[in-house]
C-alpha cells in the first residue's frame, strides 16, 4: 500500500480537525516550515491527527473500566498486581511526548468484587492519554481505584522518559523519572509498600 492510499483509507477529517489543520499550517508557515513542499504538504493534517489520537483520554472517563467486577476466587485475594504496563503522554508544558511504563496495584478489601487486570492496563493508558505530568498521572491512577473500588489500599510506581528533556533543553538523553504514589495500606504497612516495590522492580 502506497502512503497515497494509507492516507486515503484514514477517515476524513471532522470540522474540527480542519479547522485546527488551517491553524496548524499557519503557525509552522510563520516558523519558517516550508509547507508548501510536496513531503510537507499534508503535515498540518498530520499534526492534528496525531495530537488528536495522543490526546484522546480528554474525552474519556477512564475509572468506567473498574465498573465491571467479578468475584474473587477467595475472600482474601491478597495483593493484585500489574506490571511494565506501557503508556504514551503528552507533556503538557511542551506537548512532546513522554513514555514509559507503569506498575499498578490494589489491595481488595475482604470478600470485595475485584476487576480483569487489562481493566488496571486501559486505566493507565486512558489517562496517560492527555495533556499530562507525569506525578499527576500516578495520583490520579491510585485515586481511581481507591474511590471505585471497595480495596484498601492502591499503588502505582512509574517510570518515564520526557522527551521535552531529552530531545531539548537539557538533552539528557536516557534520563527517566520515577514517581511512587501510595494509598491506605501501601502507605501504612511497610512490608506491603516492600511487596510491590519488589514486583515493581522484577
Amino acid at each position: 500500500m502506497t502512503v497515497d492510499e494509507l492516507n486515503d483509507s484514514r477517515p476524513a477529517l471532522t470540522a474540527v480537525q480542519r479547522e485546527a489543520s488551517l491553524h496548524a499550517r499557519r503557525l509552522m508557515t510563520t516558523l519558517g516550515f516550508p509547507v508548501g513542499d510536496p513531503g510537507m504538504t499534508d503535515t498540518p493534517a498530520r499534526l492534528v491527527r496525531a495530537w488528536c489520537e495522543l490526546s484522546h483520554g480528554m474525552h474519556l472517563d477512564p475509572g468506567r473500566h473498574l465498573a465491571v467486577t467479578f468475584p474473587p476466587e477467595s475472600p482474601d485475594p491478597g495483593l493484585i498486581a500489574v506490571t511494565d504496563v506501557p503508556f504514551v503522554s503528552l507533556c503538557e508544558h511542551h506537548l512532546l511526548p513522554f513514555t514509559g511504563t507503569a506498575n499498578v496495584a490494589y489491595l481488595p478489601a475482604p470478600g470485595a468484587s475485584i476487576v480483569g487486570l487489562s481493566k488496571l492496563a486501559r486505566l493507565v493508558q486512558e489517562y496517560a492519554a492527555r495533556p499530562q505530568v507525569q506525578e499527576r498521572l500516578g495520583e490520579q491512577i491510585v485515586h481511581a481505584l481507591v474511590s471505585r473500588l471497595d480495596c484498601d489500599g492502591a499503588a502505582c510506581a512509574i517510570t518515564a522518559e520526557h522527551s521535552c528533556m531529552t530531545l531539548r533543553g537539557a538533552r539528557s538523553t536516557g534520563a527517566q523519572m520515577e514517581t511512587l504514589h501510595l494509598k491506605g495500606a501501601f502507605q501504612a504497612d511497610p512490608q506491603l509498600r516492600e511487596n510491590f516495590l519488589g514486583l515493581a522492580r522484577t
